[in-house]
């Protein structure tokens, strides 16, 4: 009777080594490799803390580089997906690319936190980075000239903010800075500087002007009338698989129970 009990339990033990066995096979392991627009850094860097969190065996990188190059990562498989604030262009489209929005942000036109502007509507600042309108004066501030920041060519945010303005190609800048980061500590050293940057990013060191009367913010993003906005998204090749880990990632970023995360980063989820 005790041999039988003995065999019995050895049987039970097994089948419980088995299963654990069986369920750690079950569970995705690998890396997860993003690469582009560096607007997208506060809602990836939410998104890969949390999914990290939650699956041990996967790691999850984030390689800040600008929307073109992001776009070129995925093109030539150096990265899983491609992050990109703005959408594809058609030549991209049709070299084998898909964009899936991810989110929508508000793209914030900045100054000096001293500056006494607090609202331009759009065809003033189309004026104003085209250098029809030179002075601060001409827009009821001081008597200085403009300093005009921007983006470099390629970001998603410029070509969100030329494209929105009616600016592309035309625009007088005096310093093209290659980062959401860089464009805000400029901005915030000159009095006399004008800039624009992810609204995500923007925090007390700059002031947000409002645009047309519309203060930017999630809620006017949301409904919008917020004027200057552009989507977020996660750039994958038309014909190719992801891994399983990039996989899984990809349908955590854009399932609706993450719109929380997303919201955290001061985006709007389109999901």
């Amino acid at each position: 009777m005790r041999k039988s009990k003995n065999f019995v339990c050895t049987l039970l033990t097994g089948g419980v080594i088995l299963g654990l066995l069986a369920g750690c096979a079950r569970s995705t392991s690998g890396t997860v490799s993003t690469d582009g627009s560096t607007s997208m850094e506060k809602v990836i860097g939410v998104l890969g803390e949390t999914f990290e969190n939650e699956n041990a065996g996967i790691t999850f990188t984030y390689n800040p580089t600008g929307s073109g190059s992001g776009i070129q990562a995925v093109q030539e498989g150096r990265c899983d997906i491609g992050l990109s604030s703005r959408l594809l262009k058609q030549e991209e489209t049709d070299s084998g690319l898909t964009a899936t929005v991810l989110a929508y942000d508000g793209i914030a036109v900045i100054v000096h936190p001293d500056n006494p502007v607090t609202d331009l509507d759009v065809d003033t600042i189309a004026k104003i980075y085209t250098g029809e309108i030179a002075n601060w004066e001409d827009v009821g501030g001081s008597d200085a000239e403009i300093v005009l920041i921007g983006r470099e060519a390629g970001s998603g945010t410029r070509d969100g903010f030329e494209s929105i303005t009616g600016t592309g190609e035309k625009c007088r800048y005096r310093q093209e800075l290659t980062s959401t980061g860089d464009v805000i500590t400029t901005v915030a050293q000159n009095p006399d500087a004008i800039g624009y940057a992810s609204l995500a990013s923007v925090g007390d060191s700059v002031k947000a002007l409002a645009v047309g009367g519309v203060t930017p913010s999630e809620e006017t993003v949301k409904d919008g009338s917020y004027a200057i906005q552009r989507p977020f998204v996660l750039v994958t090749k038309t014909d190719a698989k992801l891994s399983p880990a990039a996989q899984k990632f990809f349908d955590f970023a854009t399932a609706p129970e993450s719109a929380g995360l997303i919201a955290q980063a001061g985006v709007v989820a389109a999901n």
